[in-house]
């Protein structure tokens, strides 16, 4: 295939390329949106991991900046450089961590750069730091496209940061029915790791300050003292990598508690997972649109999480779960303890939950809103307009 009837590139930029929802979502839309469209690459300012694994279009490349901590002047020289040579239709940055480079993109002569939203950093998680919000608003003029992934992260970027209507965009996430669904009445665990009579409550994410594991851990602790009948059929799941991954071990450990809590790590079956617990719990103090609560929601489970960010347009308070305040123990053990109570209560929310993600957050869905968005701005900005238009059509 020639230069000339390649189809557009778009260069995704991202913090580090590792396990995580937003890095999920992301390698998912790569490997559905049709090879005919667009080409994909990635660059990750710090680095990537084994999870790049999941990537199964053969022709995305996969680049590392090595940016080091600080401003480092010299990762934008050679994200200049690097478009330059790959010469791509869009540039689609990704939060507040990759949001500085759209200066570097349109002096390598990107015609289309996109930024997301899809949630903040522990230590903003608000979004009230000046700093942080000045520098979004001095990029805006940089973007053709500022999008969120939850209606609050819209408003926000809206009102707080000033986002004008013809650059919003609010895109929500999606999820694969056909990798996520209940297990079949009657079937046991898919795992082998809990006791056929245990009652898991589980969580999906990356072990950071953000999702605040330390609050689900002490939660754990206070529902096992209010239920001291059920303490032997307890279990505590929480399946992920990250930074504070030996802090929480320790904080089990501390406590007692490491026979009861499962702490694996990184892993590649969470589908299966989630087919092995009874409840899910988000314990986080900021969220965009959490895809692990979604997954789970589409296998069936009902979701107790934080009153934060886009949780509670996920979760429907009494209908797919409960909602509780962030950063507190006490609540969400009272509310994981009415469903470890009530196998009908569980099966009734879980139910409700995957309904609502097969109404509302489809993955085909998902995948063409945001090729829609690439073939708007291609068409408008780009000399692939005409290719991108018989792609639609």
């Amino acid at each position: 295939m020639s230069s000339l009837t390649q189809a557009p590139l778009v260069v995704h930029l991202i913090y580090r390329l590792d396990f995580g929802g937003l890095e999920n979502l992301m390698v998912e839309r790569i490997n559905r949106m049709p090879a005919q469209a667009y080409r994909h690459a990635i660059v990750c300012l710090t680095g990537y991991t084994d999870f790049s694994k999941k990537i199964s279009r053969p022709d995305v490349q996969i680049y590392s900046l090595d940016k080091q901590p600080g401003l480092s002047l010299g990762t934008h020289a050679a994200l200049w450089k690097l478009l330059r040579r790959l010469k791509p239709a869009i540039l689609h940055s990704y939060n507040l961590s990759a949001i500085e480079y759209a200066p570097a993109a349109i002096l390598a002569g990107v015609p289309i750069r996109i930024n997301g939203a899809h949630g903040r950093d522990h230590d903003d998680p608000h979004g009230t730091n000046r700093k942080h919000n000045a520098l979004r608003r001095a990029m805006l003029p940089f973007y053709d496209c500022c999008y969120a992934n939850s209606a609050s992260m819209f408003d926000w970027n809206r009102d707080v940061i000033g986002v004008p209507d013809h650059k919003s965009r609010m895109l929500p996430n999606g999820i694969d029915s056909d990798k996520f669904h209940p297990r079949a009445a009657g079937q046991g665990r898919a795992l082998d790791v809990f006791a056929p009579d245990a009652i898991v409550i589980g969580a999906v994410g990356r072990i950071q300050d953000v999702k605040d594991h330390a609050t689900l851990v002490a939660a754990f602790i206070v529902l096992r003292e209010r239920l001291p009948q059920l303490r032997a059929q307890l279990r505590l799941a929480i399946v992920g990598d990250g930074p504070l991954l030996a802090k929480l071990r320790a904080q089990a450990a501390a406590a007692g508690i490491e026979d009861a809590v499962w702490l694996p790590g990184s892993r590649t079956d969470v589908a299966d997972i989630l087919r092995s617990i009874d409840i899910f719990a988000m314990s986080s103090i900021a969220e965009g649109t959490p895809g692990s609560a979604l997954e789970a929601m589409c296998t069936g489970l009902p979701v107790v999480g934080t009153r934060v960010g886009g949780l509670p347009e996920v979760i429907e308070d009494g209908v797919t779960g409960a909602l509780v305040p962030a950063s507190d123990p006490q609540a969400m053990a009272a509310a994981l303890e009415r469903y470890v109570l009530d196998a009908a209560l569980r099966a009734a929310h879980g139910e409700a939950g995957r309904m609502r993600v097969h109404r509302k957050y489809n993955m085909a869905a998902m995948v063409a809103a945001y090729q829609s968005l690439y073939d708007s701005l291609c068409e408008r900005k780009t000399k692939f307009r005409n290719q991108v238009k018989s792609c639609v059509e």
